[in-house]
């Protein structure tokens, strides 16, 4: 009796070799004669599941976002306001190993939609949702009493973009600046700077 082949199991085994590929080596060294090495399938077996490696690096970026809003998610049930912002906040920062390595393919990510307009569109579409969700929370936590700052909303959902992007890619690249304790210090003075008129 032939083998029942598992397809979505497949590509998910290759996503994983190539998430592991790029945490250890960046994005040179995913390459697809690599991938198909580790994975076990010959090199032309790839394009099945992936027929190209922009599609391949679009759903190991997918993996990376699809970790990054479970943290999120996890702490935004039942909340808003500046609750669900402190959450949404946390949850996108390097604050653990998981999230570093989901970093770093974030980054590997970033350089390849410099030249690729696709991947490119699919980030600008990721952030304007990002922001988007920033901008209700705001909203709601001026509209409950909780944000009085007068700096404006665009300026703060700025701030936030900013210092989260900008951890992700000092973990890496100057972890003692991006300490977990420097992190929380740094989001816990943004928070209270919200608070004050």
């Amino acid at each position: 009796m032939p083998k029942v082949i598992d397809h979505d199991e497949r590509r998910e085994h290759i996503v994983d070799v190539t998430w592991g590929l790029i945490v250890r080596g960046g994005l040179e060294a995913a390459t697809m004669r690599e991938i198909a090495t580790a994975a076990g399938f010959a090199n032309g077996a790839l394009k099945r599941y992936f027929p190209t490696k922009d599609d391949l690096v679009e759903a190991t970026f997918d993996r990376a976002l699809s970790m990054m809003n479970k943290h999120i998610s996890g702490s935004l049930t039942d909340s808003s306001g500046v609750e669900a912002l402190r959450a949404m906040c946390y949850g996108s920062m390097p604050l653990d190993a998981k999230r570093v390595t989901a970093g770093r393919v974030l980054m590997a990510f970033w350089e390849m939609s410099l030249s690729n307009k696709h991947l490119h569109a699919r980030y600008q579409e990721h952030l304007k949702t990002w922001r988007g969700f920033l901008h209700e929370h705001i909203r709601r936590g001026r509209q409950d009493g909780d944000i009085l700052t007068s700096t404006p909303d665009d300026q703060l959902v700025d701030e936030i973009v900013l210092m989260t992007a900008g951890a992700n890619v000092m973990s890496l690249v100057g972890p003692r600046f991006s300490t977990r304790k420097l992190l929380r210090l740094h989001l816990d003075t943004f928070f209270a700077r919200l608070a004050e008129a």
